[in-house]
């Protein structure tokens, strides 16, 4: 799952200008940190933001910049006092944008993220629901400002997914009940689940229905889709009811699937062909090994609390575009467990690679990345 607070920043980012002199000015200021955010100066991004700020108060853009530039420095799961005021920090300045326009997508987008964030990264159960009560909150806000929003939509079924989660693994365990076995679930667990997370299934559902309604080809909202059916299937009053529910799951993860492969197969159709005339392609696809001996910044993820108490590993794959610049411009899952895949996708998008060079001229590289997730 990309959730989209910062597409609205790295596209800004693309356009802006360069300047040669100490800035005079707020645009000036923002310029200089635009400048500092890409070359991963994130402090002094941060620095040059708040003096855009300090310049001009009302001003929507730099106040997006400051929050946006402390948001992306703090680490979902790290407790010390500096990460958790990145995440005040970032949140403070989201709340004032909101304050001078109300409907701002991408505050609102935001927010809702750094609270899924902040819930990843909480042990206690408590804790992580009422951040998870919090995200959807802004989620739902967003939704009023931005009805054809799947992002939100999709991130409404996961919160709802992650709250029931916890619980199902909870009441298999109790029952005695392998992880893989099959259900129903016996009573009276399954009555005790039945009758305080039914509502949570069926919103989750009709949320990722509404995600795949706007977007026919949105395979995460599939797999999604193939979990909250799959694991609702326990609540089932009969094996038949079961039965349907478990051959319907599956039908999700045959249409994921097949939407990744339709994906891959257009993405290699509309990549560029080398040029004529003996010019340079703009886009080359590179084997795993060789790119992982370009990369000059990689960032581990932070393993999910829940994956870790579930005993999941293995490997999250996606296929990635690395820019010119050697910063990572677009990731596609390939596969990977859904408790895996958004934690491995924060850490690669922040990964840096050695620009590559065909006939002395940088180029965009099309390349597979592996994340490993092993339990000691």
């Amino acid at each position: 799952m990309r959730l989209p607070w910062i597409v609205g920043f790295a596209a800004v980012v693309s356009l802006m200008g360069q300047e040669s002199t100490t800035p005079s000015d707020a645009r000036g200021w923002i310029n200089q940190g635009v400048r500092d955010y890409k070359s991963a100066r994130y402090a002094e991004a941060v620095d040059a933001f708040q003096r855009a700020v300090d310049l001009s108060p009302a001003d929507v853009t730099a106040r997006l910049y400051l929050a946006t530039a402390l948001m992306s420095q703090y680490i979902p799961g790290a407790q010390s006092p500096e990460n958790q005021e990145f995440a005040a920090s970032a949140e403070r300045e989201f709340r004032r944008v909101l304050d001078l326009q109300p409907d701002d997508t991408t505050a609102l987008a935001s927010l809702a993220s750094l609270k899924y964030q902040q819930a990843q990264g909480l042990p206690d159960f408590e804790e992580r629901f009422g951040k998870f009560e919090e995200a959807a909150s802004w989620y739902d806000k967003l939704i009023t400002s931005d009805p054809q929003n799947k992002e939100a939509y999709f991130s409404l079924g996961v919160i709802d997914w992650q709250k029931w989660y916890a619980a199902w693994m909870q009441a298999r365990s109790s029952a005695g009940m392998r992880p893989d076995q099959p259900g129903p679930l016996p009573d009276p667990v399954r009555g005790q689940l039945k009758q305080h997370y039914s509502e949570t299934l069926e919103h989750g559902i009709a949320m990722l229905a509404k995600a795949l309604e706007i977007d026919p080809q949105y395979d995460d909202a599939m797999a999604y889709m193939n979990l909250l059916i799959r694991e609702r299937a326990d609540l089932a009053d009969s094996g038949e009811q079961y039965r349907r529910d478990v051959a319907e799951a599956d039908q999700w993860v045959e249409k994921a699937l097949q939407t990744k492969r339709m994906k891959a197969e257009r993405e290699v159709q509309d990549a560029p062909p080398p040029a004529l005339r003996g010019d340079a392609p703009q886009r080359v696809r590179v084997g795993i090994g060789a790119q992982e001996g370009m990369l000059i910044r990689r960032v581990d993820p932070v393993y999910p609390h829940l994956a870790r108490q579930a005993r999941i590993q293995g490997t999250v794959r996606f296929t990635a575009i690395i820019g010119r610049d050697g910063h990572i411009q677009n990731l596609q899952l390939v596969s990977g467990h859904p408790l895996l895949v958004e934690a491995a996708r924060s850490a690669v998008a922040q990964w840096e690679y050695k620009p590559t060079l065909l006939g002395g001229s940088p180029v965009e590289v099309v390349t597979q990345v592996d994340v490993q997730f092993r339990l000691p």
